[in-house]
This record gives structure tokens, C-alpha cells and sequence, in this order.
């Protein structure tokens, strides 16, 4: 995914420039496997450990070590107090070395499966993947995990590293079936190459050079392999560079900076603004160390162009005579990330390359078994989980499939709230109807109902608990309304699960589709010059947040009617709560399922301290503020 993910990680060396002879490669595989002590051991053998480091690693090795009087090499990488007081890898560790051959960035990424997060951070810029499996234990769901994700994650290249091999006596035959176990597994994952390779990192067998110890095996020591690897060359494919920032530094400037994802570029050639479809020409190509005739992958440019477009940070600038697709909806592989499950329905926020964009997942297809790669029917996709899904974004992007461009194919998922990654996804391809379905232009717009009506058109948007007075307060306030000539209509809870949504229930899951329905509802409601007036518990802040962004700025209000939760209990209209109390109703808001407090409502009603005369009046108030009554 190229620069997509973002997650922390423990960056101990600078990258280098983009290089032909550059090989990122990541470790991965289950715990204690050895990951961390067979990077260690390839960075003292390639002499990349300076003597002072050298000198610490050997007194670390006497307090945290786990090998005795020898050296512990799994110190260089496990930075981390955490890390080492455990032994485990927690944190994604990088490090530079180079041999005589080619140049390394390598990261140790965590084996537990709390931190899958981390190690799908390693794979997204990986070429190569080294799977450690423990000779002792065989192929674990880790294992499998990872080889998943690596696949996805458009590694082409893995070496299966059998390690330990020495706890087993060097066993040929164990060393052959858990290759063949392994070449099973991933068959259906087409890995351009796959080597295993016999290896114990503690001792050095295997890793740089050939061991004596296993004369049975004559295929290449680990470094061999990895400075023989070919790579596929990004240079041959066609021209794509995101936009990062347009650069204005005066008056007499105009620049689009980024990294150019694949293909080259010189001064002259034609490109086009992928969403637009507007062309220009290159004039200049500029860098921190002056003008370039020719720039290539990975290289951060500037670039000059001869018309002033309309581009700005999250466009794609491609070739012209090989354009690259634009869409707003796709099927996807997610790899999903939080606590909390993801559900179809609910509004998050993308980061695709350089564009942070609003959509939502519409459908979940199934999720893939770790074990056995099926497909398995699912509503949700829990922690860890792989799953294909269909999503939807707010407006149409430029895209390739990740399979062709990790720039351009991966995404971020981030959670609205608390702004934190919560999942990862590769496009597949964009869904036939994101190309079919046009917005139809029509003569008689929203200014021109609402003019026939005399009003401004809005949402009120009433949430809290039940029993809060909801309902209540939006029948008066129409009422009122009404009375002074306005054209309203009231979506209620309860009168919308008659008929629109009635065949939703009150899982989580149903209750985003129940409010992402009455959002559409509502918006094309005010669309039509109407003063909406929904009354729904809609106990997600996100789902709520979804809903204000159907609608122009000003034109939704978040009244929230703040009844505390036990002069709730005491009205209790409709026996919900001495019902939900004694288990009869199950996912009930205040009980047995959350209700997020809108942080900073347009309108705070403290309807427990008023009359509901009182409460409307409230309303009507700041509805005269905002001119829409």
C-alpha cells in the first residue's frame, strides 16, 4: 500500500532513494519463531553492527538475553523495554544494511496477533516476505495469517524459512513436510517465487552461507537468495504521481509536489488530471537538488505545468495516452483492525494515496478462513478477520487495482472519532454500477422548491435515550410549526420500523442501516424545501456525523434531549426498561448497549428541567436565530 498505512513504527534508519538494487523485505511468521534473532544475526554477519552497538549488544545480551552466555542478536531489532523484558516483538523495527550485491531495508514485525496492525504496516512497502516457521511446531494459524496477508498485501516473492533446525538435529524429512505443508497452503496465492530454505539463525546455518551441518540440502544460503531476487520494474509501467501539496510560494509559482508512484516522466510529455479528465503538458520537473530532464519511481518531485488547472492535494496526475480509472465504488479485501467490529452500513473515513475521503462499506461478500482459505458468510468483520467488501466513497477517485498499484489500490480505514487506523484494504476493481449510474440533472432544484414554499429547508435531528422526551417534543414543535404556515414532516422510531425499515432489528448492525436509511430519508426530505424532524435514539455518533453529511453546512441541527438515564427509567412509557432489565429485550440502548452523548450538539435540550412547552420553545428559539422560521 505504498505510503497508505500509517501506524507507529520504530524507525531507526533513514530510507534511501529509490534504487533498482534496493530490496525491502519484511520477517514474519507466529511468536518465537525467531524473527528478531535471524535479522540481528544477518545484520552482524554483513558488518552493520558498529563496535559501540556491538559492545551494548553484549551487555543487553547478559540482562535480557535468552541464550545463555552467547549473544542474544534478537536485541538489535527488540528496541522496545516491553519487547525485551518479554522477548517478543511488539513495535515494527526497520534496518538498513547493504552487501557487495544490492542494498536491504528489512522489518521485524510482531508475531502476536494483537498486533496484526504492525505487521500489515511491514508488508505494505515489502518486495519479499521471510516466513519463520519453528522446525519443531509446523505450520500455526499465524503462519497462515501472515502468508494471507502477505499475499494480499501484493508481496510476490517468499522464502519459507524453516529455522531452529538445529533443536531437531537437522532433520531432513521434518524440514521436507513442513515445505510441502507450506506449498499446500499457499498454493492458491500464485507468490511469483517461493523458496524454503533449512536455516538455524542462532547459530548462523544457512544464513549466509551454506552449512555444513546439512549436506542434504543444496538450494542457496537466506543472503543468497535475497541478493539474487529479481524485481519487477515499476519504471515500465505508465506514469502516475499523487499529489501531495501544490506549492505556491509567490504569486509568479505554481507547483504539484509527490512521489512518483510508477512510470517516468520529462519535460514535455502530456498528462492528464485523472478525476477531470483535463489535460496539460509538463514544462519543468523540479527537486531539492535543482531541475531533472527525467524522473523516475520513487523520486519527489515538483512538477510545472503549461495551463492553471484546477489540482489540488489528492489528485492524480497520469499519463495522457494511458489514463488511469476513476470511480466511487469498488469490491475490496479488508483486513480489519479494531476492537470493534466493522459494519456495512457505517460512515469511516478512506486515505487513498493523498485523499482522505468520506464512504461507508455497503456490503461484507463473506470472510476468508485463515485455515482453509474458504469463504465463509459474514455480517461482520471482527479483529484480525479477512474479509471481501463492497464500499462506497462519497465522491469518485482515481484507482487502480492493488494488484497493478499499491499507491493507487490501497486504502486506510480511519475511524471518524478517535482518528485511529482501524482497518487496511486493497481494491480489486471497481463495481459495474459505479460506471452505469449517473446523477441525473434536473430543472427544478432545492433553492427552487424552498422558494415556493417561503422556508429554508433543514434537518432537526432529535437523539437521546428513550423516554427522553423525543417524541414528545417533535409532535409539539411541528405543531407549532405548522401552525405558523411551514411545511415539516416528522420521521419517528418507532412509525419508520412499520414500514420503511421493519425488517431491521436492534443488532448493531441493524441499527446503523436503520439510521443510515433515515438519513437518506431526511436529506431528500430537505431536499424537496421540507423542515425534517427526526426523532430516532440513533445512539451511534458516527452514524448520527453520516447523517449531517448528506446535508449542506447550516441545514442540519443535532438537538440532542438530555434526560438523564434514571428519570428515563422512572417515566419508562412503554415498559422498555423493566423489560430490558429483567433480560426480556436484548441490545437496549442504556442497558445492554451504548449510547455515545453527542459531543457538542447544535441544540442541548435539558428536557428533564423543563416543561415540554419549555423544551420546544428552546428549539424555536434557535430556529429564528438560524432564519429558519
Amino acid at each position: 500500500m505504498g505510503t497508505a498505512i500509517e501506524d507507529r513504527a520504530t524507525q531507526t534508519e533513514s530510507s534511501p532513494p529509490a534504487s533498482e538494487g534496493l530490496l525491502r523485505f519484511i520477517t514474519c511468521g507466529s511468536v518465537d519463531d525467531g524473527k528478531s534473532t535471524l535479522i540481528g544475526r544477518l545484520l552482524y554477519e554483513t558488518g552493520s553492527i558498529p563496535e559501540d552497538q556491538l559492545a551494548t549488544l553484549r551487555r543487553d545480551s547478559l540482562r535480557y538475553g535468552t541464550t545463555g552466555e552467547d549473544v542474544d542478536y534478537s536485541l538489535l531489532v527488540d528496541g522496545l523495554e516491553a519487547e525485551r523484558e518479554q522477548a517478543i516483538t511488539i513495535d515494527v523495527a526497520y534496518r538498513f544494511f547493504t552487501t557487495s550485491e544490492r542494498r536491504f531495508i528489512v522489518a521485524d514485525t510482531p508475531g502476536h496477533e494483537q498486533y496484526t496492525r504492525n505487521m500489515a504496516t511491514g508488508a505494505s512497502t515489502a518486495d519479499l516476505a521471510i516466513v519463520l516457521v519453528d522446525a519443531r511446531k509446523g505450520l500455526l494459524t499465524q503462519t497462515r495469517r501472515h502468508s494471507l496477508i502477505a499475499s494480499l498485501m501484493g508481496i510476490a516473492h517468499v522464502v519459507l524459512a524453516v529455522n531452529k533446525i538445529d533443536l531437531v538435529d537437522f532433520d531432513q524429512v521434518i524440514f521436507e513436510e513442513i515445505s510441502a505443508d507450506y506449498k499446500a497452503a499457499v498454493e492458491a496465492f500464485n507468490f511469483r517465487s517461493l523458496v524454503a530454505i533449512p536455516l538455524s539463525a542462532r547459530f548462523g546455518d544457512n544464513v549466509i552461507d551454506q552449512s555444513r551441518r546439512m549436506p542434504w540440502y543444496h538450494g542457496p544460503s537466506l543472503l543468497q537468495q535475497l541478493e539474487g531476487l529479481e524485481l519487477g520494474e515499476a519504471v515500465s509501467r505508465p506514469f502516475r504521481m499523487p499529489v501531495q501539496l501544490v506549492s505556491r510560494p509567490n504569486s509568479n509559482f505554481r507547483g504539484y509536489a509527490g512521489t512518483i508512484a510508477s512510470g517516468r516522466i520529462r519535460p514535455g510529455d502530456r498528462v492528464t488530471v485523472a478525476v477531470s479528465g483535463r489535460q496539460t503538458q509538463v514544462t519543468e520537473i523540479i527537486t531539492a537538488d535543482g531541475a531533472l530532464l527525467e524522473a523516475h519511481p520513487g523520486n519527489a518531485i515538483t512538477l510545472v505545468l503549461a495551463d492553471d488547472l484546477d489540482i489540488s492535494r489528492g489528485d492524480v496526475l497520469a499519463a495522457s495516452d494511458a489514463p488511469v480509472g476513476v470511480a466511487d465504488q469498488f469490491q475490496a479485501h479488508m483486513i480489519w483492525l479494531s476492537e470493534t467490529a466493522l459494519q456495512s452500513g457505517r460512515t469511516y473515513l478512506f486515505k487513498l494515496a493523498a485523499r482522505t475521503i468520506s464512504g461507508s462499506i455497503t456490503r461484507i461478500r463473506h470472510r476468508l478462513d485463515l485455515n482453509t482459505h474458504g469463504q465463509m458468510q459474514a455480517d461482520e468483520l471482527a479483529l484480525n478477520e479477512v474479509g471481501v467488501v463492497n464500499l462506497s466513497f462519497a465522491t469518485a477517485v482515481a484507482f487502480e487495482s492493488y494488484a497493478e498499484s499499491r499507491d493507487l489500490g490501497g486504502f486506510i480505514v480511519i475511524d471518524r472519532q478517535s482518528n485511529a487506523t482501524i482497518g487496511v484494504g486493497m481494491i480489486d476493481f471497481a463495481l459495474r454500477r459505479a460506471t452505469n449510474i449517473r446523477w441525473q440533472e434536473l430543472d427544478v432544484d432545492r433553492a427552487a422548491r424552498a422558494a415556493l414554499k417561503g422556508q429554508k429547508p433543514a434537518v432537526l435531528w432529535f437523539t437521546g435515550l428513550s423516554g427522553a422526551g423525543k417524541s414528545t417534543i417533535a409532535n409539539l414543535l411541528e405543531r407549532k410549526l405548522h401552525a405558523e404556515g411551514l411545511h415539516t414532516c416528522v420521521l419517528d422510531g418507532d412509525n419508520v420500523r412499520h414500514g420503511l425499515n421493519r425488517d431491521l432489528g436492534f443488532t448493531e448492525a441493524d441499527r446503523v442501516e436503520n439510521i443510515r436509511r433515515v438519513g437518506e430519508v431526511a436529506a431528500l426530505m430537505a431536499d424537496a424545501g421540507l423542515l425534517v424532524i427526526v426523532s430516532f435514539i440513533s445512539p451511534y455518533q458516527a452514524d448520527r456525523d453520516a447523517a449531517r453529511e448528506k446535508l449542506p453546512p447550516g441545514e442540519f441541527l443535532e438537538v440532542f434531549i438530555d434526560t438523564p438515564i434514571e428519570e428515563c427509567r422512572r417515566r419508562d412509557p412503554k415498559g422498555l426498561y423493566s423489560k430490558a432489565d429483567a433480560g426480556l429485550i436484548q441490545n437496549f440502548t442504556g442497558v445492554n448497549a451504548p449510547y455515545e452523548t453527542p459531543a457538542a450538539p447544535d441544540i442541548r435540550v435539558r428536557a428533564s428541567a423543563a416543561t415540554a412547552e419549555e423544551s420546544v420553545e428552546q428549539v424555536l428559539q434557535e430556529l429564528r436565530l438560524r432564519a429558519l422560521c
